[in-house]
């Protein structure tokens, strides 16, 4: 982390951020203390941040991915929803993991989700609007009483660490009526969405649960009380967003500088902005931004190149966050919502799956976020394959990708990049060659400097080349498929990368 306004490395060379969770992970209460007794090997791998999923008590119990939040303060520590633990474990096993990381050298962000509350307590009588679901705007019913889940008193808490309880009036509406038992979208009278969200479905403000009124003083102050207390209780050094296109951007623009000012931290940040469009990214972040944001413009321009029927990959990072503002774009391929069954399920093909991550984790711009699954597969629900080349693309990231690149992305179904290295990087130096389409060579350049050197096949299975004297050589690559070529003396790095990390509990 350089400043509050860019997440990287905290000085650290390549920075590389690994999604430390996936969906399906057993719910087993084990997982802090598996990330702490596998720190250092995370570590080793080239991971620089990781990103721990919702710490917190959720309205399923031991069964909540954290998504559902319930209570924001009850970190595994309390008997709630059915269970002391969370999906996770507990908040002494929280603590001792986000310990176990940073003293292996990597920065922990903390998953923050604002956004909305389920599981209440108790139901309130709610005088409401029925919006349309297709366009929140527009009202379809006259005001009305619905008998809404809306009152948290955390009994199981006691009062422990905060005495805030929540009421109707700590939110903007919900989406059940207890009363006439049924489903649709209410506006609490006398609220309004927030203007500053995305316009889908209208106004998209609401998303799930009791929606929270973020711009209520009393919230607000709460919110920031609470970010307080959880960055000085567990030791987590920034935080990863969740859902920013439902919520006011003003919201996060007096929160995160409020923490900071009161921490004296930088408290490094990414945000969630699930949109096609980079525009879109690009105007919520401003002219002044506090955070970078996921690039998932750039993930759905890799999973349709992944079915390869006329994809153009020379313009894989046309209208991508990576290519209007690197220094604010997190690159990703997979994430725990597009994997196999999940809401925004755009799962890369895993024959693409190898090319995709070497085009993010081997380029200069951006900081590539690594997918759990990806890393080790899913055999809780068997959808994912580990992605056998994945170390060894990390490891090369970390020891070869360094120096000017050269692109040249001048072939719908062949493309290719370089990295010359450096001197302060004994052996690095990269060649990278991608086809969607028939076997083939590319003439790529890798600089002066490695004139007449002998580079091998790091990834792809092809026979070593001699780079001419000009600096360049002819790449071949195989149909459909990889290649990746770094100087012979890298060899010991290849042999190091090519142990996958193995997931052992």
């Amino acid at each position: 982390m350089s400043d509050s306004t860019t997440f990287g490395s905290g000085g650290r060379e390549n920075p590389i951020l690994l999604q430390g969770f996936a969906w399906d992970l057993a719910a087993d209460s084990s997982h802090w203390r598996f990330l702490a007794d596998n720190a250092a090997l995370i570590a080793d791998s080239g991971v620089t941040t990781i990103w721990l999923p919702p710490a917190y008590k959720g309205q399923a119990g031991v069964n909540d991915v954290g998504y559902g939040v319930y209570d924001t303060y009850d970190l595994g520590e309390f008997d709630q929803k059915g269970t002391v633990p969370t999906k996770y474990g507990t908040k002494d096993e929280y603590v001792a993991a986000v310990a176990a990381l940073r003293a292996a050298g990597m920065t922990v962000l903390a998953d923050i989700v604002l956004n909305h509350r389920m599981g209440a307590d108790g139901a309130e009588q709610v005088r409401a609007i029925e919006v349309d679901a297709a366009d929140r705007r527009k009202p379809i019913a006259e005001p009305t009483t619905i008998t809404a889940w809306t009152r948290f008193d955390f009994p199981g808490r006691g009062g422990a660490y905060s005495d805030f309880t929540w009421d109707h009036t700590c939110f903007l509406g919900t989406d059940w009526d207890e009363q006439s038992r049924r489903n649709s979208v209410w506006l609490f009278e006398g609220k309004e969405w927030n203007e500053d969200v995305t316009d889908e479905l209208g106004n998209f403000d609401y998303l799930m649960g009791a929606d929270v009124d973020l711009n209520n003083p009393r919230v607000s102050d709460e919110l920031i009380r609470w970010g307080r207390w959880y960055l000085e209780a567990t030791g987590v050094d920034g935080v990863r967003l969740d859902a920013l296109k439902h919520m006011s951007r003003e919201f996060y623009r007096r929160w995160l500088p409020a923490l900071r000012e009161a921490t004296g931290r930088d408290v490094p940040a990414v945000g969630e902005f699930w949109s096609r469009d980079a525009a879109e990214l690009c105007t919520y972040l401003g002219e002044d931004p506090i955070m970078c944001m996921f690039d998932t413009p750039l993930h759905y321009r890799l999973y349709h190149a992944s079915f390869k029927d006329h994809f153009d990959l020379s313009k894989i990072f046309e209208r991508t966050l990576v290519e209007a503002d690197p220094d604010h774009a997190v690159t990703f391929v997979e994430n725990h919502d597009t994997q196999p069954g999940q809401s925004l399920q755009s799962f890369v093909e895993p024959g693409f799956k190898p090319a995709a991550y070497a085009l993010i984790l081997l380029r200069q711009e951006g900081t590539p976020c690594v997918f759990w699954g990806d890393l080790f597969g899913t055999p809780e629900t068997g959808d994912i394959s580990a992605c056998t080349e994945l170390p060894l693309l990390m490891r090369l990231r970390r020891s070869l990708a360094y120096g000017p690149q050269h692109d040249v992305f001048n072939a719908a179904d062949l493309v290719g990049f370089t990295r010359e290295g450096d001197d302060d990087h004994p052996g690095s130096g990269i060649a990278v060659v991608l086809s969607t389409a028939l076997a083939a060579t590319k003439r790529l350049y890798v600089g002066a400097r490695h004139a007449g050197e002998r580079w091998i096949c790091a990834v792809g299975g092809h026979g070593a080349i001699t780079i001419g004297g000009d600096g360049s050589a002819e790449f071949p690559v195989s149909e459909t498929g990889l290649s990746v070529y770094v100087p012979a003396t890298a060899r010991p790095i290849i042999d190091r990368g090519m142990t996958r990390l193995v997931r052992v509990r």
